[in-house]
Protein backbone atom coordinates (compact mmCIF):
# COMPACT_ATOMS: atom_id res chain seq x y z
CA UNK A 1 0.00 0.00 0.00
CA UNK A 2 1.03 3.74 -0.59
CA UNK A 3 1.89 6.16 1.91
CA UNK A 4 -0.21 8.73 0.21
CA UNK A 5 -2.56 10.67 2.77
CA UNK A 6 -5.57 12.03 0.09
CA UNK A 7 -5.39 8.67 -1.86
CA UNK A 8 -4.25 5.43 -2.20
CA UNK A 9 -2.43 3.13 -4.52
CA UNK A 10 -1.90 -0.64 -4.74
CA UNK A 11 -1.03 -2.94 -6.99
CA UNK A 12 -3.29 -6.07 -7.55
CA UNK A 13 -1.76 -8.28 -9.74
CA UNK A 14 -0.82 -6.70 -12.88
CA UNK A 15 -3.14 -4.05 -11.86
CA UNK A 16 -2.88 -0.54 -10.25
CA UNK A 17 -5.65 0.65 -8.54
CA UNK A 18 -5.64 3.87 -7.75
CA UNK A 19 -8.35 5.45 -5.08
CA UNK A 20 -9.55 8.92 -4.19
CA UNK A 21 -9.24 8.75 -0.17
CA UNK A 22 -10.80 11.60 1.15
CA UNK A 23 -14.30 10.57 2.23
CA UNK A 24 -14.59 13.42 4.45
CA UNK A 25 -15.14 15.56 1.98
CA UNK A 26 -16.54 13.58 -0.75
CA UNK A 27 -12.99 13.07 -2.21
CA UNK A 28 -12.88 16.77 -3.35
CA UNK A 29 -9.89 17.48 -5.37
CA UNK A 30 -7.05 19.53 -3.24
CA UNK A 31 -3.72 20.61 -4.10
CA UNK A 32 -2.06 17.73 -1.92
CA UNK A 33 -4.33 15.17 -4.26
CA UNK A 34 -3.18 16.68 -7.33
CA UNK A 35 0.65 16.33 -6.22
CA UNK A 36 -0.20 12.70 -4.91
CA UNK A 37 -2.39 11.93 -8.21
CA UNK A 38 0.93 12.73 -10.30
CA UNK A 39 3.22 11.05 -8.04
CA UNK A 40 0.78 7.54 -8.89
CA UNK A 41 0.12 7.72 -12.22
CA UNK A 42 4.24 8.60 -12.87
CA UNK A 43 4.36 5.26 -10.88
CA UNK A 44 1.89 3.41 -13.34
CA UNK A 45 3.51 4.66 -16.64
CA UNK A 46 6.84 3.45 -15.29
CA UNK A 47 6.08 0.52 -14.00
CA UNK A 48 6.47 -2.49 -17.04
CA UNK A 49 4.59 -4.58 -14.34
CA UNK A 50 1.27 -2.55 -14.03
CA UNK A 51 -1.22 -3.95 -16.68
CA UNK A 52 -3.59 -1.41 -16.55
CA UNK A 53 -5.52 1.24 -13.73
CA UNK A 54 -8.62 1.18 -11.65
CA UNK A 55 -9.70 4.52 -10.69
CA UNK A 56 -11.71 4.80 -7.82
CA UNK A 57 -13.23 6.86 -4.97
CA UNK A 58 -13.56 6.05 -0.98
CA UNK A 59 -16.72 6.72 1.22
CA UNK A 60 -20.39 8.07 -0.18
CA UNK A 61 -19.00 9.53 -3.42
CA UNK A 62 -16.46 9.81 -6.10
CA UNK A 63 -14.60 13.19 -6.25
CA UNK A 64 -17.17 16.32 -5.07
CA UNK A 65 -14.84 18.58 -7.60
CA UNK A 66 -12.38 21.04 -6.54
CA UNK A 67 -12.17 21.41 -2.53
CA UNK A 68 -13.02 25.12 -2.06
CA UNK A 69 -11.99 25.06 1.66
CA UNK A 70 -8.55 24.73 1.46
CA UNK A 71 -8.57 28.98 -0.58
CA UNK A 72 -11.23 30.38 1.89
CA UNK A 73 -14.02 32.78 0.52
CA UNK A 74 -14.75 34.00 -3.47
CA UNK A 75 -12.93 34.21 -5.47
CA UNK A 76 -11.59 31.00 -4.14
CA UNK A 77 -12.99 29.16 -6.92
CA UNK A 78 -10.48 30.58 -9.27
CA UNK A 79 -8.08 30.21 -7.34
CA UNK A 80 -8.61 26.74 -6.94
CA UNK A 81 -9.01 26.06 -10.74
CA UNK A 82 -5.33 27.93 -11.01
CA UNK A 83 -3.27 25.55 -8.79
CA UNK A 84 -5.01 22.71 -10.28
CA UNK A 85 -2.97 23.66 -13.50
CA UNK A 86 0.33 23.96 -12.39
CA UNK A 87 0.65 20.39 -12.93
CA UNK A 88 -1.05 18.36 -15.66
CA UNK A 89 -2.72 15.31 -13.68
CA UNK A 90 -5.46 15.19 -16.38
CA UNK A 91 -2.93 15.07 -19.38
CA UNK A 92 -0.99 12.33 -17.62
CA UNK A 93 -3.91 10.52 -17.15
CA UNK A 94 -5.27 10.57 -20.88
CA UNK A 95 -1.43 9.87 -22.25
CA UNK A 96 -1.08 6.70 -20.14
CA UNK A 97 -0.05 3.96 -22.58
CA UNK A 98 -2.31 0.72 -20.32
CA UNK A 99 -6.00 0.71 -20.19
CA UNK A 100 -7.14 2.64 -17.78
CA UNK A 101 -11.02 2.67 -16.21
CA UNK A 102 -12.98 4.87 -13.44
CA UNK A 103 -15.77 3.41 -11.28
CA UNK A 104 -17.71 6.06 -10.31
CA UNK A 105 -20.34 6.20 -7.74
CA UNK A 106 -22.53 8.92 -5.38
CA UNK A 107 -21.32 12.42 -6.65
CA UNK A 108 -18.54 13.44 -9.21
CA UNK A 109 -18.29 16.53 -10.16
CA UNK A 110 -16.35 19.02 -11.57
CA UNK A 111 -12.88 17.65 -11.86
CA UNK A 112 -14.12 14.37 -10.90
CA UNK A 113 -15.97 14.13 -14.90
CA UNK A 114 -12.89 15.57 -15.58
CA UNK A 115 -10.67 12.43 -14.30
CA UNK A 116 -13.51 10.28 -15.65
CA UNK A 117 -13.49 11.66 -19.04
CA UNK A 118 -9.89 11.04 -19.21
CA UNK A 119 -10.08 7.52 -18.51
CA UNK A 120 -11.00 4.82 -21.50
CA UNK A 121 -13.63 3.21 -19.86
CA UNK A 122 -16.21 4.28 -17.71
CA UNK A 123 -18.56 2.25 -15.30
CA UNK A 124 -21.03 3.83 -12.97
CA UNK A 125 -22.76 2.53 -10.19
CA UNK A 126 -27.06 3.22 -10.25
CA UNK A 127 -26.19 6.19 -7.44
CA UNK A 128 -24.30 7.76 -9.36
CA UNK A 129 -24.76 11.63 -10.20
CA UNK A 130 -22.76 14.13 -12.16
CA UNK A 131 -22.13 17.65 -13.32
CA UNK A 132 -20.32 20.26 -14.05
CA UNK A 133 -20.90 23.50 -11.83
CA UNK A 134 -18.00 25.76 -13.09
CA UNK A 135 -20.38 28.02 -15.42
CA UNK A 136 -21.82 29.18 -12.35
CA UNK A 137 -18.98 30.19 -10.86
CA UNK A 138 -17.85 32.28 -13.77
CA UNK A 139 -15.62 29.68 -14.57
CA UNK A 140 -14.69 27.38 -17.51
CA UNK A 141 -14.27 23.28 -17.13
CA UNK A 142 -10.24 24.10 -18.29
CA UNK A 143 -9.14 20.97 -17.24
CA UNK A 144 -10.05 18.85 -20.35
CA UNK A 145 -14.04 19.54 -19.60
CA UNK A 146 -14.77 21.80 -22.86
CA UNK A 147 -12.62 18.98 -25.01
CA UNK A 148 -13.19 15.76 -23.61
CA UNK A 149 -16.65 15.77 -22.67
CA UNK A 150 -17.66 17.14 -26.59
CA UNK A 151 -15.69 14.02 -27.71
CA UNK A 152 -17.25 11.61 -25.91
CA UNK A 153 -20.89 12.69 -25.23
CA UNK A 154 -21.04 15.21 -28.80
CA UNK A 155 -20.91 19.11 -29.30
CA UNK A 156 -24.58 19.77 -28.47
CA UNK A 157 -25.04 17.69 -25.19
CA UNK A 158 -21.34 18.75 -23.86
CA UNK A 159 -22.56 22.88 -24.41
CA UNK A 160 -25.81 21.95 -22.67
CA UNK A 161 -24.03 20.38 -19.67
CA UNK A 162 -21.63 22.49 -19.40
CA UNK A 163 -24.12 26.05 -19.68
CA UNK A 164 -26.44 25.23 -17.20
CA UNK A 165 -24.32 23.15 -14.97
CA UNK A 166 -26.95 21.03 -13.90
CA UNK A 167 -26.65 17.04 -12.25
CA UNK A 168 -27.62 14.34 -14.10
CA UNK A 169 -28.22 10.74 -13.10
CA UNK A 170 -25.77 7.67 -14.31
CA UNK A 171 -28.55 6.61 -16.81
CA UNK A 172 -28.21 9.74 -18.85
CA UNK A 173 -24.95 9.52 -18.87
CA UNK A 174 -25.09 6.04 -20.14
CA UNK A 175 -27.17 7.16 -22.94
CA UNK A 176 -24.78 9.92 -23.56
CA UNK A 177 -21.52 8.16 -23.70
CA UNK A 178 -19.91 9.39 -20.44
CA UNK A 179 -20.60 5.96 -18.84
CA UNK A 180 -20.40 2.01 -20.40
CA UNK A 181 -22.33 0.42 -18.39
CA UNK A 182 -24.32 1.38 -14.95
CA UNK A 183 -24.30 -1.95 -12.62
CA UNK A 184 -25.71 -1.95 -8.70
CA UNK A 185 -23.04 -0.20 -6.21
CA UNK A 186 -22.55 -3.43 -3.99
CA UNK A 187 -20.89 -5.17 -7.62
CA UNK A 188 -18.90 -1.90 -9.00
CA UNK A 189 -15.51 -2.79 -7.42
CA UNK A 190 -15.87 -6.09 -9.05
CA UNK A 191 -17.23 -5.51 -11.96
CA UNK A 192 -14.55 -2.79 -12.61
CA UNK A 193 -11.79 -5.34 -11.96
CA UNK A 194 -13.66 -7.98 -14.32
CA UNK A 195 -13.70 -5.81 -17.42
CA UNK A 196 -9.46 -4.72 -17.12
CA UNK A 197 -8.95 -8.20 -16.00
CA UNK A 198 -10.76 -9.26 -19.85
CA UNK A 199 -9.24 -6.02 -21.11
CA UNK A 200 -5.76 -7.13 -20.73
CA UNK A 201 -5.97 -10.76 -21.91
CA UNK A 202 -4.76 -8.85 -25.05
CA UNK A 203 -1.23 -8.37 -25.51
CA UNK A 204 0.26 -5.07 -23.74
CA UNK A 205 1.89 -3.54 -27.11
CA UNK A 206 -1.30 -4.48 -28.41
CA UNK A 207 -3.47 -1.97 -26.29
CA UNK A 208 -1.05 0.67 -26.02
CA UNK A 209 -1.14 0.60 -30.04
CA UNK A 210 -4.60 0.97 -30.08
CA UNK A 211 -4.77 3.45 -27.67
CA UNK A 212 -2.27 5.50 -29.56
CA UNK A 213 -4.01 5.30 -33.15
CA UNK A 214 -7.61 6.30 -31.34
CA UNK A 215 -5.66 9.36 -29.61
CA UNK A 216 -3.14 10.38 -31.82
CA UNK A 217 -5.02 10.39 -35.18
CA UNK A 218 -8.68 11.17 -34.35
CA UNK A 219 -8.32 14.79 -35.82
CA UNK A 220 -7.05 13.89 -39.42
CA UNK A 221 -8.45 13.93 -42.64
CA UNK A 222 -9.64 10.13 -43.26
CA UNK A 223 -6.54 9.32 -45.37
CA UNK A 224 -3.77 10.57 -43.13
CA UNK A 225 -6.14 8.58 -40.19
CA UNK A 226 -5.72 5.39 -42.19
CA UNK A 227 -2.09 5.67 -43.34
CA UNK A 228 -1.28 6.90 -40.00
CA UNK A 229 -3.17 3.58 -38.68
CA UNK A 230 -1.22 1.45 -41.25
CA UNK A 231 2.05 2.84 -39.75
CA UNK A 232 1.19 2.03 -36.52
CA UNK A 233 -0.04 -2.00 -37.21
CA UNK A 234 3.65 -2.18 -38.71
CA UNK A 235 5.12 -1.71 -35.60
CA UNK A 236 3.46 -4.60 -34.36
CA UNK A 237 4.72 -6.94 -36.99
CA UNK A 238 1.47 -6.75 -38.87
CA UNK A 239 1.05 -5.92 -42.64
CA UNK A 240 -0.97 -3.23 -43.83
CA UNK A 241 -4.03 -4.01 -45.08
CA UNK A 242 -5.65 -6.21 -47.96
CA UNK A 243 -5.90 -4.56 -51.20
Amino acid sequence: MSVFTTITYAKEGPMGVVRLARPQTVNAFSVRMRDELVEALTAVRDDSDVRALLLEGEGRGFCAGADLSEFGTAPSQAIARRVRFQRDVFGLMASLPVPTLAAVHGACLGSGVELVAACDVRLAADDASFGMPETGWGLIAAAGGTQLLPRLVGQGRALELLLTGRRFSAIEALSCGLAHRIVPRAALGGEARAWLTHIIEAPAPALATAKRAVNELADLPLAEALAGEERLARLLGVGGPLR
